[in-house]
């Protein structure tokens, strides 16, 4: 346990000392909001504002037909037709000519089919669907006057129909769409936290293990410690290294939402008149009870625990992995046959908890939760829904030991693969190591 605690310790040090980590520690989530912000700004700039000549033949639309943010309707003379259509491509500070026919004994169909968009210029599939959704909603109104239906009754036809769900094993209070919300963006949030971790990190093992095999230091290393040792103080030494970045983002992001809340409440004294009134219909007090009365009647001690059991677990199944890959070869090039190894099942139990979220004790949850290899993101993902005792129990007995083989067969080929240089390794040979 002292060599352990010593590689651990170096291998901690030596990797938060570089500027490197430190860079990315600070950077990381500045980079993470500003490509978002970026992606946001690129979606923004390629927006256009269109607008297109209206010749209504129809009568129907005048009036009616309405301009929005993104696209400009202007009426013209149903006589104008003509010159416009001949002038299209010549046409300065219009994109198209928006061409409806006349309504011939109420044919509605026929009115759909003949009408016609010209334009000047390329136009998106959403331009299409806008103007397309903007005609509908009018003739929808005519033909419900055609019938002699008033529109209040249309509306209220249209009403869904919204179940109350309530599970009596789980709670005495009815589940809300908003509490399923929560339970799914927990869900997500989690999975994608270990499933990141494992991917970075384990990659980062093997990398540090590859480096010292490299480097030849290794050999003088193995003179004072055993290989299981070392490849186990590698092992913690990148886990603290991870966990001290998680509490610094973390800590940044508190202080962010800090700063965050003041800002938006002063900000509410600037919203314009017309906005106002929006957010004064939106009880956001309201919101804010409802939110924490969910989050208070999850299981939030056992969603915590056995977060951090799998995570951890799951972590030092699969960077043994790692370290076993980078033990067996000798440049990153060679890592590419091997690593598929760890990152397959560990994406089998990402896609694969997607349908939890539709079904949590169906029996693709069940299995994905059980199997040591998915185990550690499926289970993370069913949690905040709920999952049996018994079911938990029985998948951290056979993480447990699976993960206490992992290390086993690991330590086996990280003895014999430290060592060997110029062969590349086979899994006819690594077989032979662990059988060794």
């Amino acid at each position: 346990m002292k060599n352990i605690f010593l590689i651990t310790k170096r291998e901690f040090l030596t990797q938060v000392k570089k500027k490197s980590f430190i860079i990315l520690t600070l950077l990381a989530p500045l980079m993470i909001i500003g490509f978002g912000a970026l992606i946001g700004f690129m979606f923004k700039a390629n927006e256009a504002e269109y607008k297109f000549e209206v010749v209504d033949k129809s009568g129907i639309f005048a009036g009616q037909l309405k301009s929005t943010k993104d696209i400009t309707y202007t009426f013209v003379p149903t006589n104008t037709e003509n010159a416009l259509v001949k002038n299209l491509k010549e046409l300065k500070g219009s994109d198209g000519i928006l061409i409806i026919p006349e309504l011939k004994d109420k044919n509605f169909d026929a009115l759909e089919n003949g009408t016609k968009l010209l334009t000047n210029k390329k136009i998106g599939v959403d331009t299409k669907s806008a103007v397309s959704r903007d005609l509908s909603e009018i003739l929808k109104k005519e033909k419900i006057k055609m019938l002699g239906i008033s529109e209040d009754r249309i509306v209220n036809l249209d009403k869904s129909f919204k179940i109350i769900s309530q599970n009596v094993t789980e709670s005495d209070r009815p589940e809300s769409d908003l509490a399923f919300g929560i339970k799914t963006a927990l869900s997500f949030g989690l999975m994608y936290v270990v499933f990141m971790f494992i991917i970075i990190y384990g990659v980062r093992v093997m990398r540090s293990v590859l480096e010292e095999k490299n480097n030849r230091v290794v050999e003088i290393i193995i003179s004072s410690v055993k290989p299981f040792e070392l490849m186990m103080g590698k092992i913690l030494g990148v886990t603290l290294v991870a966990l001290t970045q998680f509490i610094v983002w973390i800590a940044m992001s508190v202080t962010a939402a800090f700063f965050l809340n003041t800002g938006f409440a002063a900000m509410q004294k600037n919203i314009p008149a017309e906005q106002s009134e929006v957010m004064k219909n939106m009880d956001f007090q309201q919101i804010a009870t409802e939110v924490s009365h969910i989050l208070l009647d999850m299981n939030y001690v056992g969603i915590i625990s056995v977060f951090v059991f799998f995570f951890l677990f799951g972590y030092i199944f699969y960077s043994s992995m790692y370290a076993a890959i980078g033990s067996a070869v000798d440049n990153e090039t060679e890592t590419q046959q091997f690593t598929m190894f760890a990152i397959v099942p560990l994406m089998l139990g990402l896609y694969g908890s997607f349908t939890i979220m539709n079904n949590p004790d169906g029996p693709m949850a069940f299995w994905l939760s059980i199997i040591p290899f998915t185990s550690p993101v499926a289970m993370i993902a069913r949690i905040p829904f709920g999952v049996p005792l018994w079911e938990i129990l029985l998948s951290i007995f056979l993480l447990i030991a699976s993960t206490l083989l992992m290390v086993y067969i690991a330590a086996k080929i990280y003895r014999v693969g430290i060592l060997m240089y110029g062969n590349k390794a086979t899994l006819k040979e690594i077989w032979k190591w662990i059988r060794s």
